[in-house]
């Protein structure tokens, strides 16, 4: 590969004395074409006299000679500038160097060559990332095609008070791990600290105003008039003027939060002393019939302390009247003490008879007591008895069984000693088996045989059946091909496999679906006017003719799932289609085409379901392309291109007009195809070699059919030859089992006969040891029996004494009953004697019971009432214990009942309302009118602090952005004057600092006002005249040594294009003859630049003072202008300097083999020539 070559470079220190023509240049070795960048400016080195104009002056001519030679320029490039760019696998470049000049940079060539280039790499290698170019994500993508690496070498002007020497900046771009890696002068450093350099010199790459990339020009003009404001001001204000902006915008925000609390607060303050005003009354009557309420409360509250005196006092009444009537009864008894005397003796006398009676009486219960139990235990006996003489017969009963089973057995033993005596009969196991073996294999043959042939005819029906759809297949294709729709999905078929498998499937699914699913174009459309079907055609790519068309989501969502889940089908093609043909209207009217030479749209011949045709002008767009059965002509062609019709098709040719917005309405291409024979919407004949091949097949097929029934016939008659074969078998085997298991059962009888024997015989010792036993049990009873006898006995002597005993005691209890009597009968005749005495002792003591028992319920209705008036004292109030203590003592409860019910009615006659509700919410309501009226002044004041805030930040701040934005508006306006136009620049001033913006006022034509620069009053072409001239204004304001414009100048007409760049190279390079008014002049170097601001220097930071600034004069800062179109006889000026970036196939390897500034002289020369002939 060879290596870059560039011109020797003269020392950092001289470097700003370049000659205007300069050139340096770098091979690329790229496959593609071959690059070379050269920098030039219009100086020669020859020493003939040619005219201005470039033509050789003779000597005769009188005419003043200028002589062309190298002069250099006073510019030096400000601190921060640019002063060298070197770039090595970057983009489009192998190896180059930029050496720009201070002033104006025109870096001009063709599209492609890589212009735009050198934007990105000032932007990437000062550390700034691709997001502020618009173009790339990652910086990996601007390495060189093939390269793994890129590198930018970037030398910045120093600043002589803190730099001796120029800074040099390098960037490292790997592609592997898309990673930057930054050093500067020699030593590495980072991101971070290469970008903090950059902002120490005021370098602003992430300002539009200062730097605008080709693929940012749109973004800068949709930028808001409030954006324009921040990047102005951070393009020509001090850090300061920003940062007291934000101030502005934070203390509004501030302010405006205050307000609407106090706003808010004030309207609910309002709110609430209106509602207290309101119900001020009524909350009145409300208290006063509380009052009342609470002394109903209580009083009810005070029932338990009258209830409880009442009570207490009825205690006592009753507890003396009882005292009472006690005294007296002891009284009357001791007057009638001897009359009572004798009755009460014979009283006791008459008590001890009754007692003895009753002791005889219980005497003779216990001996009828003792003698009923010796009569039970007689009856038990006999019980007994009885159970034993059951359980002896039970006894003999069960012997007599036992001796039948000693009987049975020894039959049994004989009869098997006889059998065992007996020889047994042969058994061949063997050939039993052998024989039923064969049998069986007879059977397995014959089943397996079997199953062969029925999987054989399962075989045969399966591919009888397929050869059967085969032929009902051939049979509907032959009969398609004599139809249209049959010959379109014949068409479809071809097209695609796939897409006609699910056109077959959805037709036989359709009731599966919410709505229709329609199919392709190719089976659902037609052509209505076969004039137009090859242009129809053209239109259609292979995707929307295969689409298939589903109206919901529902439908697409579950037909997506079976044709590829299911189906498996890979080339399908599905859209959702809801809108209908309305939703897509046309430019213009169809009776509106004819100036254009088209006869109507590509929707008006072509019919089919609205939704498919809805989708055809979705992506086809049949709506928006005219149709035309003419060639265009030039004048339709211009017609066309300026209208709103981008598509049309003609008889020979398809039309489409592309346009870039960016650029102005005359960025347009036009792009043509031929027009290709149709051959989907067409009649064609029935394809006859097709037609034989089918009819052919289908014999093929049914004769195979024949030949597969007749297989099928033969295996299924050898089936049934076999199963009865099986069946003979089968049957042959289970008469060998039976003689076999009968043969072995009677063996195994005979093998087991000395066993059973055994048992026989055990079972028979076992039977006679039961009959032992049993004789045993029989004996054991018989002694119990006598034991009972015996006892039974005893029990009848016993019997005779108890009813001795008893009849003694009857004998006792007659005599005591008869003396008892006689008792009674004296104590009632002496009883009867004192009755009176008795009555009146009697009512007496009725009366003491009676005032006892009422004082026992009047005790315990006071315990009650006092226990009440207990848990009613724990639950009173403070208020309601003072309540009861002011009552009368004298008050009964009565009075106080009916003094409950005057209360209660004086609140029935009042409003009853929710008063506790009511009052409460009218107590809150004041304490939340004190606590906002508190709030309501804090607010205030806190909002006179802010107010005050503001005013002091936009005092200091609002005069030097009036005086900034002042001097631009003069400069903007005279930009605009130099070209016959007006324009003015303001700042909208509104309440919100976050708003206020800044406003472009312009004027194209003297008979307009000054309108606002916007996209809907002015064209493309004017608004990028403003645009620049406003980037053009801030040039001597400008705080940053360098700025950037690409192709700002796309979409202007050849007239304003020249005047701009005229303005911009007197602006740049501060030429006197071609740049603003003296007046303004002065005030962009003077005030601009000494003027200071709380001693920060408006045009820049502390090392941007005069001195380094004077000698750019007013050229302001370094520019760079990127343009791949060059009008001729452009104006120029000392100190600009063109960059000239070459390329294409026959350019050298080596850069030193292309001399421009020989091939300048070589034209000059050749111009005098002609000039001078």
């Amino acid at each position: 590969m060879p290596s870059a070559v560039t011109p020797q470079r003269r020392s950092r220190e001289n470097s700003s004395e370049v000659e205007d023509i300069r050139s340096s240049a770098a091979a690329s070795s790229a496959a593609k074409r071959a690059r070379l960048n050269l920098n030039g400016d219009s100086t020669s080195t020859s020493h003939e006299q040619v005219s201005p104009n470039g033509y050789r002056l003779s000597g005769d001519d009188g005419i003043q000679e200028e002589i062309l030679r190298s002069r250099k320029t006073k510019a030096k490039h400000q601190p921060g500038s640019i002063v060298r760019v070197k770039l090595a696998n970057f983009v489009t470049y192998t190896a180059v160097e930029f050496l720009p000049g201070p002033s104006l940079n025109m870096v001009i060539g063709p599209n492609g060559t890589g212009k735009s280039t050198l934007v990105c790499a000032i932007c990437l290698g000062l550390g700034w990332g691709p997001q502020h170019l618009g173009r790339a994500k990652d910086v990996s993508e601007f390495v060189k095609h093939g390269e793994q690496e890129a590198n930018i070498e970037i030398e910045l002007a120093a600043d002589p008070k803190r730099h001796p020497r120029n800074l040099v900046i390098k960037c490292n771009i790997k592609r592997e791990n898309n990673k930057s890696t930054f050093s500067i002068d020699g030593k590495p450093s980072n991101k971070k600290a290469v970008i903090e350099l950059c902002r120490s010199f005021t370098i602003q790459i992430d300002n539009l105003c200062q730097f605008l990339p080709q693929d940012k020009v749109v973004e800068f003009a949709a930028m808001t008039p409030v954006e324009l404001l921040r990047s102005t001001q951070r393009a020509v204000a001090p850090q300061e003027m920003l940062d007291m902006h934000d101030e502005l915008k934070e203390h509004r925000q501030k302010q405006k939060g205050i307000q609407a609390k106090i706003h808010t607060d004030q309207d609910a303050l309002d709110n609430l002393e209106n509602r207290q005003r309101m119900q001020a009354d009524d909350v009145q009557r409300m208290r006063e019939r509380e009052v009342i309420k609470q002394r109903v409360k209580f009083l009810e509250a005070a029932r338990p302390f009258y209830l409880y005196r009442e009570a207490k006092n009825a205690y006592t009444v009753a507890k003396n009247r009882r005292r009472q009537a006690d005294e007296e009864l002891a009284n009357m008894k001791t007057e009638v003490e001897p009359s009572l005397r004798a009755v009460n003796a014979k009283q006791a006398y008459q008590q001890q008879v009754g007692v003895a009676t009753n002791a005889s009486r219980k005497a003779v219960h216990d001996a009828e007591k003792v003698a009923d139990g010796i009569d039970r235990k007689l009856k038990n006996f006999h019980d007994r008895r009885g159970e034993l003489e059951a359980e002896i017969e039970a006894e003999r009963t069960g012997g007599k069984e036992t001796r039948k089973e000693v009987a049975r057995l020894e039959q049994n033993i004989v009869r098997l000693k006889k059998q065992i005596e007996e020889q047994p009969p042969d058994l061949d196991i063997s050939g039993y088996n052998e024989r039923i073996r064969e049998k069986q294999r007879a059977m397995d043959d014959a089943a397996h045989t079997i199953q062969d042939l029925k999987r054989k005819q399962e075989d045969l029906g399966y591919r009888g059946r397929e050869k059967n759809q085969r032929v009902q297949q051939a049979k509907h294709d032959l009969a398609n091909l004599e139809s249209q729709a049959g010959q379109q999905e014949s068409k479809l078929k071809n097209s695609s496999a796939d897409t006609f498998r699910a056109w077959e499937w959805i037709k036989q699914h359709q009731g599966e679906f919410d709505k229709q699913v329609f199919g392709p174009p190719i089976v659902e459309c037609s052509v209505t006017d076969l004039r137009y079907v090859d242009q129809i055609e053209t239109l259609f790519q292979r995707g929307p003719l295969l689409t298939i068309t589903c109206q919901t989501k529902n439908d697409f969502k579950k037909l997506s799932n079976i044709l590829h889940d299911q189906l498996h089908l890979a080339e399908i093609n599905l859209q959702h289609m809801q809108g209908t043909l309305e939703d897509f209207p046309s430019p213009v009217g169809r009776d509106e085409l004819g100036p254009y030479g088209l006869t109507g749209w590509a929707l008006d011949y072509i019919t089919g379901p609205e939704p498919v045709m809805a989708m055809l002008c979705a992506n086809v767009r049949l709506n928006s392309t005219g149709m035309g059965d003419r060639d265009t002509t030039a004048e339709q062609f211009d017609l066309l291109q300026n209208g709103p019709i981008e598509n049309w098709v003609t008889k020979r040719s398809s039309y489409k007009i592309l346009r870039r917005r960016e650029y102005g309405p005359s960025a347009t291409s036009t792009n043509v195809r031929d027009i290709r024979k149709a051959s989907v919407w067409t009649n064609q004949p029935v394809d006859i070699t097709a037609k034989r091949d089918l009819e052919e097949n289908i014999q093929g097929w049914q004769n195979e059919l024949v030949e597969f029934k007749r297989q099928i016939d033969e295996a299924q008659a050898e089936i049934e030859q076999l199963r009865a074969t099986f069946r003979d078998s089968q049957e042959a085997t289970k008469t060998l089992q039976a003689e076999k298991a009968a043969k072995q059962k009677a063996l195994s009888e005979i093998r087991a006969l000395p066993t059973k024997l055994a048992q026989q015989e055990e079972r028979l010792a076992a039977a006679q040891q039961t009959i032992a036993e049993v004789r045993q049990r029989l004996s054991a009873i018989a002694d119990r029996r006598d034991a009972l006898t015996y006892e039974r006995a005893q029990g009848a002597v016993d019997y005779a004494g108890s009813i001795e005993t008893l009849q003694a005691a009857h004998a006792g209890l007659y005599e005591a009953e008869i003396m008892l009597v006689e008792a009674n009968s004296d104590l009632a005749f002496l009883v009867e004697k004192n009755t009176s005495v008795k009555e009146l002792l009697q009512a007496k003591q009725v009366e003491v019971d009676r005032f006892a028992t009422e004082t026992s319920r009047c005790h315990e209705v006071a315990i009650k009432k006092y226990q009440e008036l207990q848990r009613a004292l724990e639950e009173a109030s403070t208020e309601l214990h003072a309540f009861i203590q002011e009552l009368s003592p004298e008050q009964t409860s009565a009075e106080l009942e009916a003094e409950i019910d005057s209360e209660k009615a004086r609140l029935e006659m009042m409003h009853d309302a929710n008063d506790r509700g009511v009052i409460k919410e009218f107590e809150q309501r004041e304490q939340r009118i004190a606590q906002l009226k508190e709030r309501l002044e804090s607010l205030r004041e806190e909002l006179a602090e802010a107010e005050e805030r503001i005013t002091g930040v936009r005092e200091r701040w609002e005069p030097e952005l009036d005086r900034l934005v002042g001097m631009i508006s003069r400069s903007f306006g005279e930009n605009m004057q130099q070209i016959g136009c007006a324009g003015e620049v303001g700042v909208d001033k509104v309440e919100d600092f976050e708003d206020w913006s800044i406003k472009i006022l312009v004027k194209f034509r003297e008979s307009e006002p000054l309108t606002p620069l916007d996209s809907h009053r002015q064209s493309g072409g004017e608004r990028a005249v403003s645009t620049i001239f406003y980037l053009m204004s801030l040039q001597s304001l400008t705080r940053s040594p360098f700025r950037v414009v690409d192709e700002i100048n796309q979409g202007m007409d050849p007239r304003n294009e020249r005047l701009v760049h005229k303005r911009m190279v007197g602006i740049a390079c501060g030429d006197p003859s071609l740049s603003l008014s003296s007046a303004v002049e002065q005030e962009a170097q003077n005030g601009a630049v000494n003027r200071s601001f709380d001693s920060v220097t408006v045009n820049g930071d502390a090392g941007h003072d005069a001195e380094s600034t004077g000698n750019n004069a007013a050229g302001g800062s370094q520019y760079f202008l990127i343009t791949p179109k060059l009008l001729p006889s452009l104006t120029y000026a000392r100190g600009m300097r063109v960059l000239c970036i070459a390329s294409g196939e026959h350019m050298p390897e080596k850069a030193d083999k292309v001399d421009f500034r020989h091939c300048v002289d070589l034209a000059r020369g050749l111009r005098s020539t002609v000039a001078v002939r």
